[in-house]
Parts: structure tokens; C-alpha cells; sequence
């Protein structure tokens, strides 16, 4: 017997679960940590442990066969499996912390269809980063998990789904979109006919485009230019309100105003919580500085990129004695740390809170959506990415710009005031201006987040250091 994570190399936690290609979600390795999750709970809750595991996938073609296996490992565990279908991710989450079950969700998020990967969840949400060393650790023996050829998958229940519908409809009332015309891109996203019928029973009319038969790699953190010019068409064709999405598994909102035009999610973040009336928010160090500009919270922890982190922050805000905590992520995913007046705490990234928030906003204050952005304080952020690029690639490029002073001075050609390292390389430069650079934790991929006085200049920083790493990593 051996570490799960010597067992399997192929596949490892990222910022947010179990990634890996397809090919290496082998039967022997789904099985082995899905049992291996199994083992971690019943060590962790003991007599308190749930008798049953909700299991949830996405739409990628892979999905139903990986869950299919991690239902067989879950039995022979001696869990019980309800088996919640094609649903968001939050909507798992919800069930987990609402019936205290734990929880299994296959979704590979907004990575290509060629990969996949598993969220883990106990009853209390999401897990942290403890757990996901505890269950890399498990002693596994691989060989002896036997899986049979193409198991079956359980009966499917709606529970969750419902459920999850149920929370926005009670939230928010019958008559929160009343007015607005609201398009909604479905492409591949698991939450498409459930996201539509949510809009629609809090009063909007919705616009059902785009959808799709084939995976959409929906990237909520890389929105280009044929994204907006199909989003800025849309909304002029069809007269919109708003444009709204979501990645595949349905736990990072996409946005875009009545002119198409997008919705950073880290400010979209800002507005949800203003709406809310959260007192303290805990946020990735890559988010928007208005965040502390708009002086509408007591308190802003900024932590390391992944939502197990935001949830750490979290929980040392309500340690703190804040009543009223929440976090957000740079890809728009919105966590809520504690209950409010109506709404359950959800300790886990949700795509149709802050995306109703907003739009309700909006209609209770008569203005669009646009004129909500345009009162935030004007600073501006871009992202992109470069993909196909090693880990151990984009890391030593760090390295090098961390340690090498004269190669650091070639690579900004500039005055840089401060760097952070928080996660990845954050430098501020003389002017005021922001650089992050930072390797995907779930992909082959150097993204880079900046910040500036306009759209316009973050988007030309973020073209251009893009450029100047791609020269400085070697082919």
C-alpha cells in the first residue's frame, strides 16, 4: 500500500478538486478516490458520519461514466448514493449542507472536454485544503478495488435540483425581474433549463440562445473578442437587459449588460455583495482593488487563488465575530459565508446569486445595468491566458523574475514599487498600475490578471506581458 498520490500521478487537487485528462481517470483511479473521500469522512465525522453521498455530474461526455464508478466505490464503502443527475455544482453543495450529506460532484468546470475531474464535499461545504492533503494520503491499494466493466448508474433524483430552485424563488419573490428581457446563453452549461427556470419564475422573460450539443470550454476569466461581439449582437437584436451564463457545471456566472458588454466577475462580486449587505469579504489577492475603494465593508482579507482559500478567509472573518461574511472569486463565483434573512449559507462558488443580486438590483433601482458598474470606483481589470504551457514551466519563469534582478528588469522594462507572492508573481508597478502573473492550478496554462485606469490599458498590459512571457518561456 501506498499514498493515493504516488498511485496515481496523473491526477492531483488543484485550486478546486481533482483534475486530470480523461485518459487518466482510469476506473482503478476514480475508484480509489472515491473510496479514499469515503475513508476521510468516516475518520473525520465518526459516528456522525452521513449514511449517504450525493453524487452530481456535469454535460461532458465523460462525466456519466466517472460518476458511474464513483457511485460502485461509494456501495462498497458502505455508503448509501443519491444520485442527483446533470445539476450545478452549487446545487449539489446546497443539498450537502442543508440534508448534512456529503457529497461527490464529476465536472471538469471550464477545462476542455478532453479532461474531467471530482469535487468533494462533506456536510459543513465545500472541503479545504487539510482535506484534500488527508485524502491525497490515504494508503490505497489499487489493485485490489475492483471495479466492474461499465457499472451502472443509480436511479436519478430531483431533490436537489428543486431545491436549489427553491432557494432563489423564496429569496428574492415572484416579481424581482419583472421587466427585464434577459438573454440566456445555454451552450453546454449542466444548469441551462434549471437557470432559465429560475430567471423566469422571479418575473423576467428570457431569451434562450446558444445552445449546444457538443461541450462549450466556457471560461468565465477569458472572455475575448468574438465572445463580445456575439454577447454586444445579442443584446442589440433581441433588445436585452442583460446576457447571463454560466461555465459547465454552472458555479461561476457570466454577465454581460444591455450593450453586451462584459461584467468583470470580480465586480459583479462587489455589487452582490453591496446588495446583500455583506459586512466582511474575504477575496483572492488577483481581484479588483475597488474592492477596498468602495469602502462598503469593515473588513477585506485577501487570500491565495481557490475557493478552499476564500472559504479559510471566510472562516477566520466570522472567527472575528463579523456576522454578515461573504467571499468572491476574480471568475465571479460567489460564496456565502453566513445565513442571511431568508437566504441559507452557501460556502461554496455559486454562479445565480450574484447574477440575480445584480439584475434585481438593477430593477429595484430603476437603473441598468451598466449604471450600476459606472457608480463603482474606476479601476479596471483584464485577464487572459497562455495556453499549452508546463506547470514547471511557467513556475521556473517565476522563479527566474523572483530571483534574477536583471532579468526582471528586462521583462517590465519599467519601475516595479512592489511585488506580492501570494499566489504567483503580483507586481505594482510605479504608476499604480498591476502585472499578476500565476500558472493555472487546473490546467497547462500561464494566465495573467492586470489593472489599470481603463479597459482599455488592462487590456493592453495583459497583451503585452502575456507576449513578453511567452518570449521569455523556451519552446
Amino acid at each position: 500500500m501506498k499514498p493515493l498520490k504516488d498511485c496515481f500521478p496523473a491526477v492531483a487537487f488543484g485550486t478546486s478538486g481533482v483534475r486530470a485528462r480523461v485518459v487518466d481517470l482510469t476506473p482503478q483511479a476514480v475508484a480509489a478516490y472515491a473510496t479514499a473521500f469515503a475513508r476521510h469522512v468516516r475518520g473525520l465525522l465518526g459516528d456522525k458520519a452521513p449514511r449517504s453521498v450525493v453524487v452530481g455530474i456535469d454535460l461532458r461526455p465523460s462525466s456519466p461514466a466517472i460518476a458511474a464508478v464513483v457511485c460502485h466505490a461509494l456501495h462498497e464503502a458502505g455508503f448509501g448514493v443519491e444520485f442527483a443527475g446533470a445539476l450545478p455544482t452549487p446545487a449539489l453543495a446546497l443539498r450537502c449542507v442543508t440534508a448534512g450529506l456529503a457529497g461527490v460532484m464529476v465536472t471538469g468546470s471550464h477545462i476542455p472536454f478532453d479532461r474531467n475531474g471530482i469535487k468533494f464535499y462533506l456536510p459543513s461545504g465545500e472541503i479545504l485544503k487539510a482535506d484534500e492533503e488527508a485524502i491525497s494520503g490515504t494508503l490505497i491499494e489499487p489493485n485490489a478495488l475492483k471495479v466492474p466493466d461499465s457499472p451502472p448508474l443509480p436511479l436519478e433524483s430531483a431533490v436537489a435540483r428543486e431545491a436549489y430552485a427553491h432557494r432563489y424563488r423564496e429569496c428574492f419573490g415572484a416579481t424581482a425581474l419583472k421587466g427585464l428581457r434577459v438573454g440566456l446563453y445555454e451552450h453546454s452549461a449542466v444548469g441551462r433549463d434549471l437557470t432559465g427556470a429560475i430567471l423566469e419564475a422571479l418575473g423576467a422573460a428570457v431569451i434562450r440562445l446558444g445552445r449546444s450539443d457538443a461541450f462549450v470550454p466556457v471560461d468565465t476569466e477569458a472572455v475575448g473578442e468574438a465572445d463580445l461581439a456575439q454577447a454586444r449582437g445579442w443584446c442589440a437584436v433581441h433588445r436585452l437587459d442583460a446576457l447571463v451564463s454560466t461555465d459547465g457545471d454552472g458555479d461561476r456566472p457570466v454577465v454581460f449588460d444591455e450593450r453586451g458588454e462584459f461584467v468583470r466577475g470580480d465586480l459583479l462580486g462587489l455589487l452582490c455583495a453591496e446588495a446583500l449587505g455583506i459586512e466582511a469579504i474575504a477575496v483572492p489577492v488577483s481581484c479588483n482593488t475597488a474592492l477596498e475603494a468602495s469602502g462598503a465593508f469593515a473588513r477585506v482579507v485577501r487570500t491565495r487563488i481557490g475557493s478552499p482559500y476564500v472559504i479559510a478567509g471566510m472562516h477566520a472573518l466570522a472567527a472575528e465575530g463579523y456576522t454578515r461574511v461573504a467571499g468572491f472569486e476574480a471568475n465571479g463565483g460567489f460564496l456565502l459565508g453566513s445565513a442571511l434573512p431568508g437566504l441559507a449559507a452557501l460556502p461554496t462558488r455559486d454562479a445565480l446569486l450574484p447574477m440575480i443580486a445584480v439584475l434585481a438590483k438593477a430593477v429595484q433601482s430603476g437603473r441598468p445595468v451598466s449604471a450600476l458598474l459606472a457608480a463603482l470606483p474606476a479601476s479596471f481589470t483584464h485577464s487572459d491566458r497562455i495556453q499549452g504551457i508546463p506547470s514547471a514551466a511557467s513556475f521556473a519563469l517565476l522563479a527566474r523574475l523572483s530571483d534574477d534582478a536583471p532579468a526582471r528588469d528586462r521583462f517590465y522594462a519599467c519601475a516595479v514599487s512592489r511585488f506580492d507572492t501570494t499566489d504567483g508573481l503580483r507586481a505594482t508597478l510605479e504608476n499604480g498600475e498591476i502585472v499578476h502573473l500565476r500558472p493555472s492550478g487546473n490546467a497547462p496554462e500561464l494566465r495573467c490578471y492586470a489593472e489599470a485606469g481603463s479597459p482599455q490599458r488592462a487590456a493592453q498590459l495583459v497583451e503585452s506581458y502575456l507576449e513578453r512571457a511567452k518570449a521569455a518561456i523556451p519552446a
